[in-house]
């Protein structure tokens, strides 16, 4: 699935160089559901945002497939990261003024589909997620438990291949978090979605069958 090589992202702030990946080389099979660990500046979030084709190596390559991501014209990218990868994040980005349905919506916008396929596919997410007498809610009216639950839903939307989760824990108390670690194993095991995830908390990362964990930029385990 992605097959990575020589993978090197530097900044350049106030005229010092940040190396937030240096020279990382794996590979993540289909399926598989990965944990990526280490401290904060490790770079767990910037090789899970290029691994998402939103982030431009300095250096390297990054192919799904037989597709190097980073040599696409920026229109293809944009439609490989629509209809292949699912972001969910710990910030949710649900938009505060649609309800959950409409927010589910949202990705499926751009295709050429018919609208009432649209809200029937976004209802049925929401079903399978536990939320279907909360279609209509508000973000605001939502529990934080819930609120990532239709991040999860909305990540799902295109049905994608790949769900790239960014400390999707964080905001929870134990028992929201275990919810959502559920629902993520469920999406690898019952659907075969490739997930990785970003995470702080050991507890979240023993949920994984591959822990990666990232120091100072470089894979160390």
């Amino acid at each position: 699935m992605f097959d990575i090589h020589g993978l090197t992202k530097t900044y350049t702030r106030s005229k010092q160089h940040v190396h937030a990946l240096r020279d990382i080389s794996l590979r993540i099979t289909a399926g598989s559901f990965v944990a990526v660990t280490g401290p904060s500046g490790s770079g767990k979030t910037t090789l899970l945002l290029t691994l998402g084709g939103l982030i431009q190596p300095s250096a390297g390559n990054v192919t799904y497939g037989d597709q190097n991501l980073y040599t696409l014209p920026a229109s293809q990218l944009a439609t490989f990261r629509n209809r292949t990868i699912g972001f969910v994040l710990q910030t949710f980005n649900l938009v505060p003024y649609l309800t959950a349905v409409e927010n589910v919506m949202l990705p499926m916008l751009p295709r050429e589909t018919n609208g009432m396929d649209t809200l029937r596919h976004a209802l049925d997410l929401l079903e399978k997620l536990g939320l279907a007498d909360r279609a209509t809610f508000l973000p605001r009216e939502l529990s934080v438990g819930q609120q990532q639950r239709v991040a999860i839903a909305r990540a799902l939307a295109n049905d994608p291949e790949v769900i790239l989760a960014d400390e999707p824990t964080g905001n929870l108390d134990p028992s929201l978090a275990n919810e959502i670690l559920d629902v993520l194993d469920d999406l690898n095991r019952s659907y075969s979605k490739t997930v990785v995830m970003v995470t702080h908390s050991p507890q979240a990362a023993a949920r994984a069958r591959e822990v990666l964990k990232l120091r100072d930029g470089m894979l160390v385990s």
